[in-house]
């Protein structure tokens, strides 16, 4: 079922839904498995899957050091399938401009279909770590605008190369990242929302924010995005600080502010267990807020890790 039909089939429920990444290569699944299996009681009506970007790693060989390009987080589709098996949810692949040609991402997109799954995440993806802006790979996507027409154009049965007369259509339901705070390179807010209007418009179906702690800022972003004729459901996305050196990292990778009363909770703490329940707590309160607002979905990052994301929906579901 697609993305939209669980959030109309809701009539104004808010619902649960969650984001795992995939295990490193050489990881066993159930390890997976362990970590989606208690929030199984909260009846997610779909699970997202990351796909994450291609990175470098040095081989020593003879003395020397050779760098090869791997993926350590592969299997995306294939974790989908399983899920998909195993829990009878739907399942959301994202899909990434980064390091994927044209023609891979056909190829993926067509498997996608062969499975069964019925909606994709469009993504642009981050830069690698030795690029200072992002790069498209050679015959890929430069914007996730171009992605979601990629997309769109395989749902009317248009391949790659017209080399084909298509008799079976995919009819994929595609979801796109929004943010709340500006993605980190556009000059403006203003900006920012016109770019996610040109998403919409090529065809994105609902948008998924990126993280925000405040929910003011939530708010603010969909009456501005409704302002401007984005009319999709657009789902917040919450994660909950877990550990101190969030208070650096989140706001330098993701330029989102964090409140001020956060900030002084977490520096209060004696250690990361402290910190822990403070991030619990303040996703509890967020949770809480956006869900008497009668938010479609709320959507958790859990970044591997269930035992927080638990905690939280059993207060909030």
């Amino acid at each position: 079922m697609k993305i939209t039909e669980h959030i109309q089939k809701a009539k104004g429920k808010t619902l649960f839904s969650f984001e795992i990444i995939p295990p490193k290569k050489g990881k066993n699944i159930e390890e997976l498995y362990g970590n989606i299996n208690p929030l199984m009681e909260f009846n997610p009506p779909f699970i997202d899957v990351t796909t994450s970007r291609e990175e470098y790693v040095y081989i020593e060989k003879e003395g020397l050091l050779d760098r090869k390009i791997t993926r350590m987080r592969p299997g995306t589709v294939g974790i989908c399938a399983a899920i998909k098996h195993k829990y009878d949810v739907d399942t959301v692949p994202h899909v990434l401009c980064g390091g994927f040609s044209k023609e891979e991402t056909e190829y993926l997109l067509v498997d996608c279909h062969y499975l069964g799954i019925e909606n994709v995440m469009a993504l642009r993806g981050d830069a690698m770590s030795h690029q200072k802006y992002f790069e498209a790979a050679q015959g890929g996507h430069q914007f996730a605008k171009e992605l979601v027409v990629q997309i769109q154009n395989l749902n009317r049965g248009k391949y790659l190369h017209d080399v084909i007369e298509a008799d079976d259509k995919s009819d994929f339901c595609i979801g796109v990242a929004g943010y709340p705070e500006k993605h980190i390179e556009a000059p403006s807010l203003q900006t920012d929302l016109k770019r996610l209007k040109e998403k919409v418009d090529a065809g994105a179906d609902y948008v998924v924010t990126q993280m925000f702690f405040d929910n003011a800022k939530y708010f603010e972003f969909v009456d501005a995005a409704k302002a401007i004729g984005i009319d999709v459901p657009i789902i917040p996305g919450i994660k909950p600080i877990a550990i101190k050196r969030h208070l650096q990292v989140l706001p330098q990778v993701f330029k989102i502010d964090l409140p001020e009363d956060l900030i002084k909770a977490v520096e209060a703490c004696k250690n990361n267990s402290e910190i822990r329940q403070v991030g619990i707590e303040w996703a509890i309160q967020q949770s809480k807020a956006l869900k008497q607002a009668n938010v479609p979905v709320l959507h958790y990052y859990s970044m591997g890790k269930s035992d927080n994301i638990k905690n939280i929906a059993s207060q909030v579901f």
